[in-house]
């Protein structure tokens, strides 16, 4: 993999409390319910959010992509930052056909806003392959629909 930098920093306030919103991010059964942009669905393999854990998820598309039905994208990680109810810095590796082709750092920072939580996801690429360029055309579209995700599964 070649060094590489996209830098991509996406910001969203939503009506649910801090503490909530950390608990979506941290507990497995519930980042199952809302990870991965529109149309895929995800499965949690090993999410745990401790210094050092590790983290194992494969995005399924589903009808909605058309073409796209039925393509896994795994990613792999490891948790480098938690801090209750404040903030989580992980490690993601994109995986296409078993092979490493993108990595990036991820930060998310919470701040309570009276009974509102306001949230940044900062992601860095920090490595790809020509592989990765898929991948790396599409991350903000992905990232908005996943944060957008999130904020109606916390509303309900």
């Amino acid at each position: 993999m070649e060094d590489t930098k996209k830098e991509l920093t996406l910001a969203r306030v939503y009506d649910a409390p801090r503490d909530l919103v950390f608990k979506a991010w941290t507990d497995p059964k519930l980042v199952a319910q809302w990870w991965g942009p529109r149309g895929v669905t995800s499965t949690v393999n090993n999410w745990e959010t401790r210094q050092g854990g590790k983290l194992d998820l494969v995005m399924l598309a589903g009808e909605e992509l058309g073409p796209m039905k039925g393509q896994e994208w795994p990613m792999t990680g490891e948790f480098k930052e938690v801090e209750e109810p404040n903030k989580l810095v992980f490690t993601g590796n994109a995986i296409v056909n078993g092979k490493e082709v993108m990595e990036h750092l991820t930060t998310v920072t919470l701040e309570e806003d009276g009974n509102k939580t306001k949230m940044t996801v900062h992601i860095v690429v920090t490595k790809a392959t020509p592989e990765a360029a898929g991948p790396l055309s599409g991350m903000e579209m992905g990232w908005n629909q996943q944060l957008d995700k999130l904020g109606e599964f916390l509303k309900r």
